[in-house]
């Protein structure tokens, strides 16, 4: 992707309880720029992980257009949506989301089993990835014999295995002491600076947020402050 620039425009998005409609996200304009560092704060309820979902494929909006690097994402089909979320996205959660079976190593191999790559072209792959966080001698442990802060790790090296533009993350440290959270904040940090990955965190933490380049609150579904935003990609989405 050349530009992995973000553009959400007039964006809703709501859900039913029932035949009740129940809005979450209310016109939302934002331009995240490709190689942004951008925090999404606000109380629980606000709209951050529905926004988040959206970003990254996850979820489609019910109104509005969302185009990254030129393409509408927010008009494909779940298959090209699936196929540019493996491509384009790595996913970073707040509990790591491991296979307790596998190594470290497996473990950050698993997006790779859906591609062409040799076992060999894979096995290279998350060595490089687990080296980059830091974690190449833990390559052979499973997640029970790692450290909360040493399974984020892997998780992050699962997330980046691929390569990706963007990194999506939900609450990336909330569950991990101080000590442990600052290392990985620092590590985005580092992904963000020296490999160029746009990154969207989802936080409740002030002192995490820090770490972005720009924060943003949300309530209510409602940005704050808003920024105005004008897309090529239009039409509104049913």
């Amino acid at each position: 992707m050349a530009n992995a620039t973000i553009r959400i425009s007039d964006v809703g998005k709501q859900y039913y309880m029932g035949k009740l409609p129940v809005p979450v996200l209310q016109h939302l304009n934002l331009i995240i720029e490709e190689g942004e560092f951008l925090a999404l704060m606000g109380p629980s309820g606000s709209g951050k992980t529905t926004l988040l979902n959206l970003v990254g494929g996850l979820d489609e909006p019910t109104s509005g257009s969302i185009e990254v690097g030129g393409q509408c994402i927010s008009k494909m089909s779940s298959a090209e949506l699936a196929k540019w979320r493996s491509q384009q996205v790595g996913f970073i959660f707040q509990f790591y989301n491991l296979l307790p079976i596998l190594t470290a190593q497996k473990n950050v191999e698993l997006p790779l089993l859906l591609t062409n790559l040799s076992s060999s072209q894979r096995k290279f792959r998350a060595k490089t990835a687990l080296e980059l966080v830091g974690l190449s001698e833990r390559a052979g442990h499973r997640p029970n014999e790692l450290s909360g802060g040493q399974q984020q790790r892997v998780a992050i090296a699962r997330a980046i295995v691929s390569d990706p533009a963007i990194l999506v993350c939900d609450e990336p440290t909330g569950d991990l002491d101080r000590e442990s959270a600052d290392e990985i904040l620092e590590l985005l940090q580092l992904l963000n600076r020296e490999h160029g990955k746009t990154i969207v965190m989802v936080t409740h933490d002030p002192k995490a947020a820090k770490y972005a380049k720009r924060r943003l609150f949300m309530d209510k579904g409602v940005l704050v402050p808003e920024r105005d935003t004008e897309s090529n990609c239009q039409e509104s989405v049913l």
